[in-house]
């Protein structure tokens, strides 16, 4: 465990995901960066997370840590090993708050919530965007969300698309919700901008998982209609791991089609290294989709290439549109419009002015968000409550 930095008396915060490092990805990233704010707020913030080999954990953290012996599935063994735990320490957490920041403990939470020995003196919910669709597709899961909603005491979303998105489909969350948007990583510092120089190629990136719902096979069909003598002088740069099924195969075979069009996949790689990439890129673009029940709920990827002052190419799909700001920071394209998206490639690729206004703004927006904010608006106001 990692020493803690708490105020006198800190009422004790369990906060409890399947979704942490060394998993990667915009919930993982939230769940850290909460973690740190709340501990530095002064609350007494103990994380219980998925199982890890002990030589990855760092040092700097301000909270305690606590591995579950669970692999972090949302399959039937791993909720009822969560279960498990959560009875065994029901002592500890009846008179403490569970933070929830994402699906996978909600749903075991929303069996143990009908016994009052198992229910904690309050309860905190994240929703991130796709999980509500997925709730809700099954009557049982829907009743059990509503539920759970009933009993929690504070609701957050990242952005007013999912908080719409959560009201809809359950309006008891009204009266409780509270923004908590995603900022960049305590880590992350902004890149001051690169001198002008001329570059053989213009770099595109893209970073994010290798799923069709992120895009990256939309990027490259679209970068491939360009004419050949504009294909010729860009790199297109993939950055991501293969999640499940076929689709880096298929990116690959995608790719061999038009030779003329350098892509390189670099998949999963350190943050450190991954910096270098941001700044060796010239434009970031990430096409998300909404896709079956599965939506982009924000994308705190978007903020990391604003502050390396990159100008972005994205779908207006979900809260997108709350992570990059059309026209200011990057270009906003309809979904499934490939023409579309196509000349706003073409359009950031021939005016270099252009592009080096977007990633300057993109530098101030990009450090808008807090995480203390955040992490305020989740536990703050609790303490002024009075018991339920």
């Amino acid at each position: 465990m990692s020493a803690i930095s708490t105020a006198p008396n800190a009422r004790p915060v369990f906060l409890i995901t399947h979704e942490f490092y060394p998993v990667r990805g915009g919930i993982a990233t939230f769940t850290e960066e909460i973690a740190r704010a709340s501990a530095g707020l002064g609350y007494n913030i103990e994380v219980w997370a998925q199982s890890a080999p002990a030589t990855i954990e760092r040092p700097d953290w301000p909270f305690r840590l606590r591995r579950l012996p669970l692999k972090g599935t949302h399959d039937v063994w791993c909720q009822a090993q969560l279960a498990r735990e959560l009875i065994r320490h029901r002592r500890d957490l009846r008179h403490a708050t569970v933070y929830l920041p994402e699906p996978g403990p909600m749903m075991t939470m929303m069996l143990l919530q009908f016994f009052q020995a198992f229910r904690p003196r309050r309860l905190v919910l994240t929703f991130h965007g796709s999980e509500i669709l997925k709730f809700t597709r099954n009557p049982l899961r829907r009743w059990l969300t509503g539920q759970l909603i009933r009993r929690a005491h504070r609701i957050s979303t990242l952005t007013h698309y999912t908080q719409e998105l959560l009201v809809a489909h359950f309006p008891a969350a009204a009266e409780k919700i509270f923004l908590t948007p995603g900022a960049l990583r305590s880590d992350f510092a902004v890149v001051p901008p690169k001198p002008a120089t001329a570059r053989k190629k213009i770099v595109i990136l893209t970073v994010g998982r290798l799923h069709p719902r992120k895009g990256q096979l939309l990027t490259l069909q679209a970068l491939q209609t360009l004419a050949p003598d504009v294909r010729s002088r860009l790199e297109y740069w993939v950055v991501g791991g293969q999640s499940k099924g076929n689709y880096e195969p298929q990116l690959r075979a995608a790719a061999a089609e038009k030779p003329d069009l350098a892509v390189r996949f670099f998949g999963n790689i350190p943050d450190e290294e991954l910096s270098h990439l941001y700044e060796r890129a010239d434009i970031f673009a990430m096409t998300s989709v909404n896709l079956e029940q599965s939506v982009e709920g924000f994308g705190l990827v978007y903020l990391e290439a604003a502050a390396h002052g990159l100008p972005v190419v994205a779908h207006d799909v979900g809260g997108v549109s709350e992570a990059v700001r059309e026209g200011v920071t990057g270009l906003l394209v309809p979904p499934r419009r490939p023409a579309q998206l196509a000349a706003a490639f073409e359009k950031l690729i021939h005016d270099e002015p252009l592009r080096r206004k977007l990633g300057a703004a993109g530098r101030d927006w990009a450090t808008r968000n807090c995480w203390k904010e955040s992490a305020a608006a989740l536990f703050s106001p609790i303490d002024a409550e009075t018991e339920p």
